[in-house]
């Protein structure tokens, strides 16, 4: 036997030993098979991240995400059930059971990381705040902007701006409002001179509006937004079974494997590295409580990584978000995963 399977029947052995069980202690697994479907909340009003047409058909790199997560688990992609959920109750809505899994364009901060209910399994997406002006103004830095009055909106997008502003001793004019489309509305009326969001929100708006090419993106980012989907604290075969999904999407870019040769590669798999990433002998999943090939499933039904970007934020999709934080490691970017060995 290879070394590297006797060290995973070893891991096996250990999970196979009975636990004692505690009043938190919870099975998602069990639950979203019972059901047969899984639960996930998102946000459902951001083209790039999680939208519904007017056709009811879904997109983003969330919802392929969760799409991923129900492939592994359920054996398809389409045993899932979006429920689009406001940013205000996302965390309720986890707590109370109400979702499975939270895949909610959420960035992980240290008091959210530190809530007791909630773990974070790890960042989808590298985003961040910067500015959107009109293409008709002289303004192509966020330097520019002192004195000029910005509309802002949402939990952290107003003390970024102040934080901003304030490192680099700039007057700011700040015009707070409810929510995004309110924000958005007020600057497309002129109230304001700039509007301050996420990034990938700020071109999912400008892919949106009637002449897109009358708005200006500026090349500053300035802050950190890492999105990361979130599962409950205390059910922790559902968290590896989330968390490694991801990983999963990222291996295999790295490996190049797309759904598009991922048969082929799973035919002539020799490599130890390789069996383990599409789960060829099913010992990650015996360990993981999932039927053989669920990682296979993943990428023959929504692809790797790259492709998940692609079609929704890059050059496939509406935004041509440049891959930038979001590419390989090895790519000058920070996407990066552990390696399965």
């Amino acid at each position: 036997m290879h070394p590297l399977s006797r060290r995973l029947a070893a891991l096996a052995l250990l999970g196979a030993l009975p636990l004692a069980p505690t009043p938190t202690q919870a099975d998602t697994l069990q639950d979203v098979r019972a059901r047969g479907v899984l639960r996930c909340a998102v946000n459902g009003a951001v083209p790039g991240l999680s939208f519904k047409d007017a056709q009811d058909h879904w997109s983003g790199i969330d919802v392929d995400f969760c799409r991923a997560v129900a492939a592994a688990v359920l054996g398809r992609a389409d045993k899932v059930e979006l429920v689009p959920t406001p940013s205000g109750d996302r965390f309720a809505a986890l707590r109370q059971g109400k979702a499975d899994l939270l895949a909610r364009n959420t960035s992980w901060t240290l008091e959210r990381d530190l809530d007791p209910e909630l773990t974070f399994v790890g960042i989808l997406y590298h985003d961040g705040q910067g500015f959107m002006v009109h293409r008709n103004t002289s303004t192509l830095s966020a330097r520019e902007l002192s004195k000029k009055p910005v509309c802002a909106a949402g939990s952290s997008g107003p003390q970024n701006a102040r934080t901003y502003f304030a490192r680099n001793r700039m007057e700011l004019d700040l015009k707070e409002f409810p929510d995004t489309p309110a924000a958005t509305k007020a600057y497309l009326a002129g109230t304001c001179y700039a509007l301050t969001a996420d990034l990938s929100q700020l071109y999912a708006m400008r892919a949106e509006l009637a002449g897109e090419d009358a708005h200006r993106i500026l090349p500053e980012m300035i802050s950190k937004e890492p999105l990361a989907p979130v599962v409950r604290t205390g059910d922790g075969r559902w968290f590896d079974i989330v968390r490694w999904t991801l990983f999963t999407l990222i291996n295999a870019e790295e490996a190049g494997i797309d759904s598009g040769n991922v048969d082929a590669a799973r035919a002539r798999a020799h490599a130890d590295d390789i069996q383990l990433l599409l789960d060829v002998d099913g010992q990650t999943g015996k360990l993981l409580g999932l039927d053989r090939g669920w990682s296979y499933r993943i990428i023959d039904q929504v692809g790797n990584y790259a492709e998940v970007f692609e079609r929704n934020l890059g050059a496939g999709s509406p935004l041509k978000i440049e891959r930038g934080a979001n590419a390989l490691w090895r790519d000058g970017g920070v996407l990066y995963a552990p390696p399965v060995r």
